[in-house]
């Protein structure tokens, strides 16, 4: 597995697009953190997601930082920072629709990869026009917490993944 590194980290109090079907988008901040405290079964401290629901596959979620500068240029957008794509980790090193159905581990965390984090039309509001399908098939990763810890920005060397043996 290539090493993979955490470029940025986010949270969110509350939802600007998800539940939100048919109504404006909310107004809640997007707060960019050195560090996130991933809670087992929990979630993300101090994000929208926290306790949502019990088991929930989303309880984090990663976005890959090549993916959003592929997609701004492909679409000629400047200017736009990758939390605007509403995800908590924004990676660099790794394909992540490859953790779908995996175990794997970053910064002595463990995760479950669930499923792909599908683009919807409000990608096209929050980065651009034609960013909802250019976003199909690489939309990012929601995944289960499995043990409990502290994710931070690296600010100097990768740090590698480990995936388990054993796949859902």
């Amino acid at each position: 597995m290539p090493p993979i590194s955490i470029e940025r980290l986010y949270i969110s109090p509350g939802h600007n697009f998800f539940g939100r079907h048919g109504l404006s988008a909310g107004i809640n901040p997007l707060q960019e953190v050195g560090e996130i405290e991933c809670i087992a079964g929990h979630g993300v401290r101090g994000d929208r997601f926290f306790d949502y629901k019990e088991d929930y596959k989303g309880q984090i979620t990663f976005f890959s930082g090549e993916v959003f500068e592929d997609v701004c240029h492909a679409l000629g957008i400047h200017g736009k920072a990758p939390g605007s794509t509403r995800r908590n980790v924004i990676t660099r090193g790794v394909h992540l629709n490859d953790l779908i159905g995996k175990s794997f581990s970053v910064q002595g965390i463990d995760f479950e990869g669930v499923v792909e984090c599908k683009p919807c039309f409000r990608m096209d509001l929050a980065i651009g026009a034609g960013a909802e399908a250019a976003l199909q098939g690489r939309g990012g990763l929601r995944a289960r917490i499995l043990t409990s810890g502290f994710l931070r920005i690296d600010l100097e060397a990768s740090l590698p993944v480990t995936l388990s043996a054993t796949s859902f």
